[in-house]
């Protein structure tokens, strides 16, 4: 900025009347007043920091209005199936944008059941939801349904299917190791049941075979995953008590 000297003379006769004029009465309460109607340094951001907060809190309670969900029809859809079924394809049935109120639901159903002393709840198995009694039904269940799981899987083929699922992936030449007898049609008709899938193969000469156990050997066991099978420590402390 230029600044520039000037002397009395360049003021004109009204200027220098002006300059010379003494204040007029209220004229300091005047510009007080004009000064305190302009905003104050953080006003308008508090502002706008309150309406933001509100939107924000719109928002998260429109997110939080999930649609209700029919617990008959939840129900029956379990009912009716005989395998698990994941949030997703649940979702989808429903026509529900999102899988969050299931969780909820089934939560609400398993509640009822428990306070109605109901022989079955709604469990997590093998990735999805299905209705299963409970364990104490288990061995009447297991009398009444005997001969038929006899009838479907063999004591060699119960071994072999143990080994695979607690040793997964394995070599079948470790499985007839721990064994000490040939299992290649064990491990075939357990293939055929759905039970043990080719898990890839290993990296030695020959790239031989590995096997493991597949999603049907979870739904039949009903276990959400091969971390929830029963681990040795449980079953010999279970067998000494």
């Amino acid at each position: 900025m230029v600044m520039r000297l000037v002397r009395d003379d360049d003021y004109g006769p009204m200027e220098l009347e002006e300059e010379l004029q003494p204040p007029r009465p209220g004229a300091d309460a005047i510009d007080d007043d004009l000064e305190a109607a302009e905003p104050q340094d953080g006003v308008v951001a508090d502002a706008a920091e309150d309406v933001d907060s509100a939107e924000d809190t719109a928002n998260d309670s429109r997110a939080s209005e999930a649609p209700a969900i029919n617990l008959g029809t939840l129900e029956a859809l379990l009912l009716t199936t005989h395998h698990p079924l994941t949030a997703g394809r649940i979702a989808e049935v429903l026509d529900l944008p999102s899988t969050k109120p299931i969780r909820k639901a089934i939560k609400e159903l398993n509640e009822a059941y428990s306070s109605s002393n109901r022989s079955f709840r709604i469990e997590q198995v093998a990735g999805g939801y299905q209705i299963l009694t409970l364990p104490e039904f288990g061995d009447l269940l297991k009398k009444f349904h005997q001969k038929e799981v006899d009838a479907k899987l063999t004591k060699a083929a119960i071994e072999t299917l143990a080994i695979i699922a607690y040793k997964q992936p394995i070599l079948r030449a470790d499985v007839e190791s721990i064994r000490g007898v040939a299992c290649g049609e064990t491990i075939r008709s357990l293939m055929e049941k759905h039970l043990v899938k080719i898990a890839g193969r290993a990296e030695e000469p020959g790239r031989p075979i590995l096997y493991g156990t597949t999603k049907r050997f979870l739904e039949l066991f009903g276990l959400n995953s091969v971390k929830d099978l029963p681990q040795p420590e449980a079953l010999a402390a279970k067998a000494n008590g």
